[in-house]
């Protein structure tokens, strides 16, 4: 069992059954109500792991989340909220959200409105989820296109991640979440990059204290800047331009999460590379990467416009200006940085000039 230091909720990286899950339950939540947030794949592939091993869970109440990034809505939120109080859930009650990052973005928003805040605690069943989505306190759901617009900042009492939940998912949600994991090692740490770049087989990063080193390099970001004030905002590399491409798909053939912040990676990459940031060595190894992994789809040069509209409305910006993170160097980024629309429409132009490449 691994435990990471987490100044605002304990983490532990191992099997849940050797956990302080059953004892930390027990302690706080004795008299309490639970209720298990699912979606349609955790309920069907992780859910009965986790109550055929806690007696305790057996009456507990489950609620059944629409799968997907489309149904990550304050719509399905209110849908829950009645039931809540139809099921008499009160404050001193319990929400374990089972799931992927729209579970435990959505369950967390959920529990934290209700009743002015109720407690609740994730076990992450993504790779995306483990390393990235459930750690932080960032809890929200979308507005139309728009990622994550309405949220909070409120943290899980605990976190739990075992890595039997990894062995259910389909190979392109590993794809999905190893993207974070590039994202963690190109903002902190080159020798990760190195590591990761290396692997040919994702099921490498399964074991425990490789989950682990990934998890600590957020972990020690949140722990420096809880409330996004400075420094967090490094973990939002690619996804100024990867939250613009994944809502402009959400209105047609979605495209995952970590597949929409490889593609902004790469594009505020070579933003980093126009502006004498980056250099063009460092910029062709993580454009060899990124692309080997993770296609570019086709964007219509007349939906261009789309794009920079939902760019305007990312919550990162200020006074009127597209704001993003852009790298030095692999290892090194910088927050808070002013880009022009034309440059995110140059970098739209060199995407849109890897597609055909990328897609063969």
């Amino acid at each position: 069992m691994i435990t990471l230091q987490n100044i605002n909720c304990p983490i532990e990286i191992g099997s849940i059954l050797d956990s302080s899950f059953s004892q930390f339950i027990q302690t706080n939540y004795a008299q309490s109500k639970i209720v298990i947030m699912v979606d349609e794949n955790t309920h069907e592939h992780c859910l009965d792991y986790l109550i055929t091993s806690f007696d305790f869970l057996t009456t507990a109440e489950v609620m059944m989340l629409p799968f997907g990034e489309e149904n990550k809505t304050l719509d399905v939120c209110m849908q829950v909220w009645e039931a809540l109080s139809e099921y008499g859930i009160g404050r001193r009650d319990l929400i374990i959200n089972l799931g992927g990052g729209v579970v435990t973005d959505m369950g967390g928003f959920i529990a934290s409105i209700y009743k002015r805040g109720i407690d609740f605690i994730h076990i992450p069943t993504t790779l995306l989820g483990m390393i990235d989505a459930a750690i932080g306190g960032k809890n929200g759901v979308d507005l139309g296109a728009y990622k994550n617009q309405l949220g909070v900042f409120r943290f899980p009492k605990a976190l739990f991640i075992d890595k039997a939940f990894l062995h259910s998912l389909p190979e392109k949600e590993m794809v999905n979440g190893y993207a974070e994991a590039l994202k963690h090692a190109l903002i902190k740490d080159v020798d990760l990059w190195e590591q990761l770049t290396e692997i040919e087989d994702l099921l490498e990063l399964t074991n425990d204290e490789f989950l682990a080193k990934i998890a600590t390099i957020k972990v020690d970001v949140v722990n420096e800047d809880p409330q996004e004030k400075g420094i967090r905002k490094i973990l939002n590399f690619g996804h100024t331009m990867g939250h613009a491409i994944e809502g402009y798909f959400l209105s047609g053939e979605p495209i995952d999460h970590g597949h929409s912040v490889a593609l902004g990676m790469l594009a505020e990459s070579f933003i980093s590379v126009k502006l004498g940031k980056l250099s063009q060595d460092d910029f062709a190894d993580i454009e060899q990467v990124l692309l080997s992994w993770y296609p570019v789809p086709v964007i219509p040069m007349d939906d261009f416009p789309v794009i920079v509209e939902l760019l305007y409305n990312d919550k990162k910006n200020h006074s009127g200006k597209i704001q993003c993170c852009l790298l030095e160097a692999i290892g090194s980024c910088l927050f808070d940085q002013p880009v022009s629309e034309e440059l995110f429409m140059d970098s739209l132009v060199y995407l849109m000039s890897k597609t055909s490449a990328s897609l063969n």
